[in-house]
C-alpha cells in the first residue's frame, strides 16, 4: 500500500512539473521577456496594453455602488496582515533556527509584479498589490507553519483535509504509532536547515 501511495505521489509531482512547463509553453506567447529581474514587453504588446487601459476615471464612474461601498472593508484587512506578517516573521526568526527548521524564503511567496502591466490603471494596480500581499503572505504564514507541524506533529488527520500544505502528504496515517515512531525524527530532518 505504501508502495502505491509513493508511486502516486512521485506521479502527481512529474504531472506537475509538466504543468508548470505547459505554462511557461504559453508564457512565451504573451511576448515579454526577463532583462535583469526585470520583465520587458516588446514595443507592439506594449502599445496595445496602453489602449486597453481604462482611465482612472472612467472605471470609478461605471463601477457598481456597493463595491465602492465595500472597498473600505476589504481594505481594512491590511491590519491584521500585517500584524499576521510581523508575528509570522518574528516567529520564524527567532524560533526555526532553535528548532532546526529551514527558513522560508519570503520571496518566493511574496511577489509583487502586476504593476509592470500597463493595461492597469492605478487603483486597479493598488489592487492588485493588495491582493499578492494578502495572498503571499497567507501563502508564506502556510509554509511556516506547515514546517513547524511537520517538526511537531507529523501525523495525517483521520478526516480529508482540503488544500493542505505540501508537506502534509509525507505525514504518517493517523493511528499508525509504529510508522509515527520510525518517522518523526527522519520528518524533523527532512525540514532541517541543511
Amino acid at each position: 500500500m505504501a508502495e502505491r501511495l509513493e508511486k502516486l505521489m512521485d506521479q502527481i509531482g512529474e504531472l506537475e512539473a509538466e504543468v508548470e512547463a505547459e505554462l511557461a509553453r504559453q508564457r512565451t506567447n504573451l511576448q515579454y521577456s526577463f532583462k535583469q529581474g526585470r520583465i520587458i514587453f516588446e514595443e507592439e504588446v506594449l502599445k496595445r496594453h496602453k489602449e486597453l487601459r481604462t482611465g482612472l476615471l472612467r472605471y470609478l464612474r461605471h463601477a457598481h455602488p456597493l463595491v465602492v461601498v465595500t472597498a473600505p472593508v476589504i481594505y481594512s484587512a491590511i491590519v491584521p496582515l500585517v500584524l499576521l506578517d510581523i508575528f509570522v516573521s518574528a516567529y520564524q526568526a527567532i524560533c526555526f533556527p532553535v528548532y532546526g527548521i529551514k527558513k522560508v524564503r519570503r520571496a518566493d511567496h511574496l511577489v509583487f509584479d502586476r504593476h509592470h502591466l500597463a493595461y492597469l490603471n492605478a487603483l486597479e494596480k493598488l489592487n492588485c498589490a493588495y491582493c499578492s500581499y494578502a495572498n503571499g503572505l497567507i501563502s508564506y504564514t502556510r509554509e511556516i507553519a506547515g514546517r513547524t507541524e511537520q517538526y511537531w506533529c507529523p501525523i495525517k488527520h483521520a478526516r480529508r483535509l482540503s488544500g493542505v500544505h505540501a508537506n502534509y502528504r509525507n505525514f504518517v496515517d493517523y493511528g499508525d504509532a509504529e510508522a509515527f515512531e520510525r518517522q518523526s525524527k527522519s520528518l524533523r530532518q527532512d525540514i532541517g536547515s541543511k
